[in-house]
Formats: C-alpha cells, structure tokens, sequence
C-alpha cells in the first residue's frame, strides 16, 4: 500500500527551489536534503524515482561496505529476521558473541560493547575516560583532549568533544570538561604540554581521530601520533581512537591505527561495520576494561540482527579481499584525481587520504565550494559529499571496481568541466 498525503493532512509538501522533488513538510527539517529520491540500489550504484542512475561514491557516508542489495547480506539476513531479531541484554546472544570475538581477534582489543552508532560508541568511550579518571587517577573532574577540526559526533558529549565550534553554535552550555589542542603540527606538542601543566587539567584520556573526516579529510603524521602515544603511555592517560569512519577496511587495513605502527587503548566504530544496518562498538584493551555492570547499557545494543549483518559484512571483508581492493582502488582514485587537480590548476590545491577515503581540496581563493560541485555531479549521474566547505570526500563503497573507478572520474570530469563553461 502506497503512503501518500491525505487531502487535509497537516502534512503538507514543499518544494526545493529550482527542481520538482517535493518532501513532506512534517518532517523536522534538520537536514539540508538534495532533490532526489533514491529508491533502488545495486551494487555502487544507485536509481532515483525517475529512473536515473548514479555512481555512489558516498556510501551512506562511508558505510554501505559491500555496496547495495548485496546477495550475501540479504541472504543471511533474511534468514536471520526467520529466525530471531531482537532480545535485551539481560541474556546472553550469540550472534555478539560471534562478533566480539571476531573483533578482538582481528584488533588489539580484549573486550567489545555495543552500541547502535558512532555518537554512541564515542558516548560510551567518554563515559569510560571519565570513570577511569574518578577510579585508576583519583581525579575529581577528569579532563579529556580532543583535536581542533575534529568531529565525534551529534550527541551532546560527543558534540562537546568536537572541536569545530560550527557544531556547537546554539547547544551551549556544552557538557563541561573537554580541552582542545592542534592537530598533525608541532602546534600540538606545545597545546599537549600546556593542557597537561594548566592546575586545573587532570588529562584522563586523549580522543582522536587518526584520519579527520568531517575535518577535512587529514590523515594522521605517523611521527606526531607516535609521540601522542608516547604522552599518554609516560602519564597513565588514555589514548582513544575514533575510527567510526576509517574502521573496517575505509582505508585498506581493517584499521587506520595500522598505518600508524601504534595502538590506542581504546577505540570506537560504527559506519561500516554494519554495512548500512545500524551498529557500533566500544572496543577496548584489558587495561582500559573498567566497566562494571550498570555501569552503560544499550537496549538495542548488539541486538541478532544487527550483529549478524556486521558478521557477515567482517568475513565478505576477508573473503572478498577487500582491504587489498580498497588499496588497489584507493590508489587508482588517488592518481586520478591527482590528474585532475593537475589539470585544475586554479580550482585544487590537494589530494589527500588513504585507500578509499580519499579527499580532493579545493583552494582557498577559488569561488568553487565543496557544495557545488556536489550539486553539479548528480546532473553528471555521480554522488559525492564534501568535508567541509572546501573539500570533496570520496568514499565509495568498498566493492568498487576499476572500471567504476574511471567511470567516477569521468564523471567528475565532467562535472568540473561544466563550471568552465
């Protein structure tokens, strides 16, 4: 049965300017959509109502890992909804079982919480930089550092820990006890020392980001990262991770904190974990393992159903070779949107990521913004996102192909190519 607007509905529509699409006025308008509306998928590609077809290169912002309608997860979760979809955490669920220890076996965690989103897994992970600053350090208002430019999420805390003031205009009072430093710089050892001498700074934990997303696409500096953890380890601070969007596989290993050559104590996940289904997790070693219970809880939390789609999502990862795909591919993105920005002189300044998170940056005194050639690309049949106001992010999914690869360049081309006009 077809949903459609009842003659004297409240609930009315509205259009976008300049385009037929309509949306219904009743719901909150807290997102600034574009006018299309996808209905199908297959594979890295999707359809509109009107029988368009695009190259996703957004992936439900870095999260559809193998792709759309793919047999396998359908498969297995049509069989899992026969079966059973949801209980409490009051009882024991094998299908978490079955992912924590997949988890910890292919990390350097011991132990797994889950939870049903980024800004809930980072939630929890302040939850537990506070406790372990009260419990293990004897602090009466633990501190925790987060970067300048980083994102961590839309929760209150996890906006608080944000470090782009854009994203707390008008939420303040922020939830109190977070402090900023600079990210990749010798700005940052200077912020770090600073933070930790100031009286009123008991540091329990470092959060951060070891590639920036919404920040702009910014991959860690192996030698900074390497102090960090050196800075934590030396004053019994935790090092936190988010890896919402760089986790399972973003980057071509499973985890961006490889490419590092360190390891957090604790780290979050979410995004394609789940492969489109609604998961995340709180991983965290042995030494930074001090919840106790009642201490967090999750109704949904590692429920069968979403358990069993993040599974299945980690062995098609394995057995598809996905991380080597997602380096092939991330290198071939790479080249070519280098070529682009050699042929764009006046337009980019930068590539810049890892496997496929990948971000083409525009310059500072070019008119074009990040938002408009996104706009431009859907009449080109491509989807793409911005990091900010002047970056474009990539992050297909990560069954994309070569062949995809070039067609997503040709199409940007395209797209870049109308702006000259």
């Amino acid at each position: 049965m077809e949903l459609v607007d009842a003659p004297h509905s409240k609930c009315g529509t509205f259009g976008f300017v300049g385009s037929s699409p309509t949306a219904p006025t009743c719901l909150i308008q807290a997102y600034k959509r574009l006018p299309i509306k996808l209905i199908k998928g297959r594979g890295v590609w999707l359809w509109d109502e009107k029988g368009n077809k695009y190259l996703d290169a957004v992936a439900g912002i870095a999260t559809c890992s193998l792709g759309h309608s793919n047999k396998k997860l359908s498969k297995v979760l049509s069989k899992q909804l026969k079966t059973i979809q949801h209980v409490s955490n009051l009882y024991e669920i094998s299908e978490q079982e079955e992912l924590a220890n997949w988890l910890v076996n292919n990390s350097c965690a011991d132990q797994v919480f889950f939870c049903n989103s980024g800004a809930e897994a980072n939630e929890a992970a302040i939850k537990l930089a506070r406790k372990y600053g009260h419990s293990k350090r004897g602090f009466k208002r633990p501190v925790i550092l987060s970067a300048k430019s980083s994102f961590h999420g839309r929760t209150l805390a996890a906006v608080s820990a944000t470090g782009q003031p854009k994203y707390h205009k008008d939420f303040e009072p922020l939830v109190d006890g977070f402090e900023f430093f600079s990210f990749n710089s010798s700005r940052s050892v200077e912020d770090l020392y600073q933070k930790l001498e100031q009286s009123s700074a008991q540091v329990s934990a470092v959060i951060v980001e070891p590639m920036q997303g919404e920040g702009g696409v910014l991959p860690g500096e192996k030698s900074f990262f390497q102090f960090l953890r050196n800075f934590c380890t030396e004053r019994k601070i935790l090092l936190i991770f988010d890896e919402v969007q760089t986790g399972m596989g973003r980057t071509g290993k499973l985890w961006c904190y490889e490419h590092l050559n360190i390891e957090p104590d604790v780290f979050t996940i979410a995004k394609g974990l789940g492969g489109g289904h609604a998961i995340g997790a709180l991983l965290v070693k042995e030494t930074a393992n001090i919840f106790k219970p009642g201490d967090h809880a999750s109704t949904f939390g590692g429920n069968p159903f979403a358990c069993k789609a993040a599974i299945t999502v980690a062995k098609e990862i394995q057995s598809q070779k996905l991380l080597e795909n997602s380096t092939s591919r991330g290198n071939e993105l790479r080249q070519g949107l280098c070529e682009i920005k050699e042929n764009y002189p006046n337009h980019f300044k930068e590539v810049r990521g890892i496997g496929l998170m990948q971000g083409l940056v525009i310059r500072d005194e070019s008119n074009l913004t990040a938002q408009t050639l996104v706009e431009i690309a859907i009449k080109e049949g491509l989807l793409i996102i911005g990091a900010g106001a002047k970056v474009i992010r990539f992050v297909p999914p990560l069954i994309i192909t070569s062949n995809e690869i070039k067609q997503l360049l040709i199409k940007l081309n395209s797209s870049i190519k109308s702006l000259e006009n």
